[in-house]
């Protein structure tokens, strides 16, 4: 089992588990020391995750983060976790703040369980960074994600190559940010700039207010032609007929009961037709509304009573390769899909994911 499928495991761990682990202790026994775990380190070998870690220092005595990764005789990260669903800022985080200084380590985790968030010292030496240079989110993550994650594994971990790419991620995430920003809400410098390169007369109050509201329709619309370029793009590659383009997917679209895309989320026609076969396995037991979608970033879940605790099924569909998970009482099963009519074969296992609702 790969990096990813680790995760993949532990982000579906965090989301049934998640309602019943409440504690910073939960939190940390549950999800931290297995994400620790999938990166490769021995969590049970005190030597190499060191647990309520203790550094003297002058501020304060006594105080501890929650762990420490030692590699070749060294500190090398510190860990700090809080709650699941806790406010994750390094203001919250002293004692990784004050223990940075004062220890070899070059790196600090701050983490509710699910969220992941990567510091250093790249402005000034031995000061940790007030702002993260990256961050993972078990919740939603993607192959990109998953290949800047790796990292951080021990096997691979290299410090000075971790710290070459340190600052180009912070300030890629930071940019990336801004442009998030621009793009949702022009502010008045950025209306300023583009309508200058396309508008020759005197930007006026109202020129401007009118160029605000152009810019933000352009912006939204640009997005809107990137996605359709790119789902056109998949779909010829995979021989499969595209979208009518009169119908483009808006990426702003709130999500719906019918399973229609959240923000950046496309559902595909390919996704629809394995729900249609899903509600068709589930026709023999129950009334077929019963079952709906609800897309996300690196899955497509289907729910029993549009309910995510009561999870039939998600789909796994890849430019490359597709498989269907199925949440049945026991265990979950994955099986490889070569087309989407083979869902079919596992009716059995799909029917046993819906039964185990209908007198729950």
């Amino acid at each position: 089992m790969d990096l990813a499928d680790r995760l993949r495991d532990l982000s579906s761990r965090v989301e049934r588990q998640s309602d019943n682990v409440a504690s910073e202790e939960a939190t940390k026994t549950a999800f931290v020391l297995p994400f620790l775990q999938a990166l490769g380190y021995d969590v049970f070998n005190p030597n190499e995750i060191i647990p309520e870690f203790t550094a003297d220092h002058g501020v304060k005595k006594g105080e501890k983060v929650d762990y420490a990764i030692k590699l070749d005789s060294q500190i090398m990260v510190l860990i700090e976790c809080k709650p699941l669903g806790a406010q994750l800022d390094a203001k919250y985080a002293g004692q990784l703040f004050r223990y940075f200084g004062v220890t070899d380590a070059r790196f600090a985790i701050l983490t509710d369980g699910a969220r992941y968030l990567f510091y250093s010292d790249l402005d000034r030496a031995n000061r940790m960074d007030d702002r993260s240079f990256f961050e993972f989110n078990l919740l939603d993550f993607n192959e990109a994600r998953v290949e800047e994650l790796k990292q951080f594994t021990k096997s691979t971990f290299d410090l000075d190559n971790i710290l070459s790419t340190a600052s180009n991620l912070k300030y890629r995430r930071a940019l990336k940010a801004e442009i998030a920003t621009e793009f949702k809400d022009p502010s008045e410098e950025f209306v300023k700039m583009i309508s200058g390169r396309v508008y020759s007369g005197r930007l006026t109050s109202s020129v401007k207010a009118e160029f605000a509201a152009l810019t933000k329709a352009a912006c939204a619309e640009f997005i809107r032609d990137r996605v359709n370029d790119r789902i056109q793009s998949a779909f010829e590659s995979e021989g499969t007929p595209s979208p009518d383009p009169s119908e483009p997917v808006d990426p702003n679209a709130e999500p719906d009961a019918s399973g229609s895309a959240k923000p950046g989320i496309v559902t595909t026609p390919e996704e629809w037709r394995a729900y249609r076969i899903v509600q068709a396995i589930g026709a023999r037991i129950t009334d077929p509304e019963r079952i709906h979608m609800r897309d996300a970033k690196r899955y497509c879940a289907i729910l029993f009573d549009d309910n995510n605790r009561r999870t039939i099924c998600r789909l796994h569909f890849g430019a490359r390769k597709k498989s269907i998970e199925v949440f049945t009482p026991d265990e979950e099963q994955r099986f490889e899909l070569e087309r989407i009519s083979d869902i079919y074969k596992y009716s059995d296992a799909v029917t046993s994911a819906i039964g185990q609702y209908l007198d729950a």
